[in-house]
């Protein structure tokens, strides 16, 4: 069984900036790169928790910024809704 391959941490980064700052799709970029999108997803949605809170270019387009913030928008209305799931299940355990 072979084990899977390595990239390096300036491979992953150049990829993942194709990505976030090329406007390109995760599999578009894969594909050009070589890889699965399996594999640069899971990258481009690290990078993206990391540098959630970093302010958005100045030089943004306003609809490619609008973009932005509905996804996190979504994000964050997400984590929101496991964060209630969470917190009436210990509720109810507590009891």
């Amino acid at each position: 069984m072979s084990r899977p391959p390595h990239y390096s941490p300036e491979f992953k980064e150049q990829a993942v900036r194709e990505v976030i700052d090329g406007k390109k799709s995760v599999a578009k970029v894969a594909s050009e790169l070589g890889i699965s999108s399996k594999t640069l997803g899971p990258w481009v949605t690290a990078y993206r928790k990391k540098h959630v809170s970093d302010p958005l270019p100045a030089d943004m387009p306003e609809d490619e910024r609008i973009k932005e913030y509905e996804r996190r928008i979504r994000e964050l209305e997400q984590e929101n809704a496991f964060l209630k799931k969470a917190a009436a299940y210990f509720a109810r355990e507590h009891r």
